[in-house]
């Protein structure tokens, strides 16, 4: 069998490879970065992420003879104001799991 023998390099073309092999290796080291970056914030989004929002159903007993005065949003909170005979409440509840997170009750002086 005949075996292709490859001619000797010149220094200007040893140069030159030496040179593309540096500039492949920036390019390879640069494309890595690039996915190693788009990688970590699909990452920090899927683990920081709350989920989907999940439907529940709540029933919060009031007080014989309470009433709802007025309801709002406060960051990720939901806000009720009650009228329980003449004294005012307010309940706060988180807005994703609509647990109770506070009560703060107004009373007159006597």
């Amino acid at each position: 069998m005949t075996e292709t023998v490859a001619p000797e390099q010149t220094p200007e073309q040893a140069a030159l490879f030496a040179r593309v092999r540096r500039m492949m290796m920036i390019a390879g080291l640069t494309t890595a970065l690039a996915v190693a970056a788009v990688l970590i914030a699909i990452g920090y989004r899927l683990f920081r992420a709350e989920g989907s929002a999940v439907t529940t159903d709540t029933t919060s007993i009031l007080p014989k003879g309470a009433r709802i005065v007025s309801t709002g949003v406060a960051g990720d909170r939901l806000v009720v104001t009650l009228d329980i005979g003449g004294m005012t409440e307010i309940r706060t509840f988180d807005a994703h799991t609509l647990k109770p997170t506070g009560k703060l009750k107004f009373a007159n002086e006597p």
